[in-house]
């Protein structure tokens, strides 16, 4: 009975590891500032 026990503990804390490392793994991308978007409009309206 107790090796069950344990083997359901094991799993759990394997999820819970899983979740984890997913959902905080990396820096999220930062959204682009307002003058790096004017910046972009800039450049493209030069080419056309």
């Amino acid at each position: 009975m107790w090796i069950l026990v344990l083997e359901a503990m094991v799993a759990f804390f394997l999820l819970a590891f899983i979740v984890w490392w997913t959902m905080y793994s990396g820096k999220k991308p930062t959204p682009p500032t307002q003058k790096q978007v004017g910046l972009e409009q800039d450049t493209t309206e030069k080419l056309k």
